[in-house]
């Protein structure tokens, strides 16, 4: 995940001279913004990976073979 999230990071801040004009009152490389998307993308994919493997964690293996 911290990978990714630092091959992001570095494709973001190097295409940063495509979004300048689109954004008002802000530079397109304010340390915070940056920081803070990193921070709720990286909660974001512990929670899409968290969730199923809890729910893959209380099932029992019994129960799932006899389903499939």
């Amino acid at each position: 995940m911290g990978a990714g999230l630092g091959l992001g990071a570095a494709v973001a801040r190097g295409t940063t001279r495509f979004v300048e004009p689109l954004l008002f009152q802000t530079s397109p490389r304010d340390p915070a913004t940056f920081l803070g998307v990193a921070a709720i993308v990286g909660l974001v994919a512990l929670a899409a990976s968290a969730i199923p493997a809890w729910r893959a964690a209380s099932t029992r293996p019994t129960d799932a073979l006899r389903a499939d």
